[in-house]
């Protein structure tokens, strides 16, 4: 009998001694994997980022999704990813608790109207901007463009650079109804090929085969963002629980280092956050 429990209670030691280690290996898998989710405008920045610091850290695993930033903060909020990708604070959008997740602010955006190359426009006043997006203005020849219907290609509701466009544009009326599409990219190839379309992009998905608009005569540029005199931009925004794994916290802070502020996000075309001479509240007012 003794033997028998002298057996018992080795196996009990071995099998309790197995469980501590497998946990401490679920644990380790898990600190090992960064999952990060929202901002479509966002997401080339932290995938090249991520490529970049996973390369100089073997064993780390950070997968790097879009989807919006609504879906980023809710997936967030509900404990389904490390990371909340999202161009809009927290405080702002429906049903996320803003006071139980951390704010990083990593870069910032502007955003620019763009128009189809043949519309024949190539600036605008901010009111008939509003027009435009609110159903009032429907050809381009009332804006002194070609007679050509206007298109209008608006954003996912949830999407971040929708929030901010609107926000700075349509000063609380109702867009017109349009097809929307949930993705910078999606936009750009239809306003391209589109005769008459126009939509809104972050500057970094603005290329040649666009007209970015200037509007009442200020342009869309990076310098303009900074001071505010382009006032359609918005923060870039990393959101996180309160209580995050080292490296998560060290993969923030690599994004906010000089390494991927003045290399990655200039490159791709975003604004440093470092460079602003202005802030900005939740409430979209300049603070200082």
């Amino acid at each position: 009998m003794m033997k028998i429990k002298k057996w018992s209670l080795m196996t009990a030691v071995v099998l309790m001694a197995g469980s501590v280690l497998t946990a401490c290996g679920v644990n380790s898998a898990s600190n090992n994997k960064i999952t990060v989710v929202g901002s479509t405008a966002l997401q080339p920045l932290v995938e090249e980022a991520a490529n970049a610091y996973q390369a100089k850290n073997k064993g780390l695993s950070i997968t790097v999704q879009g989807g919006g930033s609504g879906t980023g903060l809710s997936q967030l909020q509900a404990g389904a990813v490390t990371i909340g990708n999202s161009d809009v604070f927290a405080e702002n959008q429906k049903g996320i608790k803003a006071e139980n997740i951390v704010d990083h602010r990593v870069a910032v955006v502007g955003i620019t109207p763009v128009v189809n190359k043949e519309t024949g426009v190539k600036n605008i006043s901010l009111e008939n901007l509003r027009k435009i997006f609110t159903g009032k203005i429907t050809n381009w020849k009332q804006l002194g463009g070609k007679n050509t219907p206007i298109e209008v290609i608006n954003r996912v509701k949830g999407s971040g650079t929708r929030n901010t466009f609107e926000s700075n544009v349509l000063n609380g009326e109702t867009a017109v109804k349009a097809q929307e599409q949930d993705s910078n990219g999606t936009v750009r190839r239809i306003v391209a090929t589109t005769p008459g379309a126009i939509s809104y992009l972050s500057f970094s998905f603005v290329d040649k085969t666009l007209q970015p608009l200037s509007i009442d005569n200020v342009k869309p540029t990076d310098k303009n963002v900074e001071t505010n005199a382009w006032k359609i931009w918005s923060y870039e925004h990393m959101y996180t629980s309160k209580k995050i794994s080292e490296n998560t916290k060290k993969f923030l802070e690599y994004i906010d280092s000089k390494e991927v502020q003045d290399g990655l996000v200039k490159k791709l075309g975003y604004i440093s956050i470092h460079n602003m001479k202005v802030k900005r509240d939740a409430k979209n007012q300049i603070v200082h």
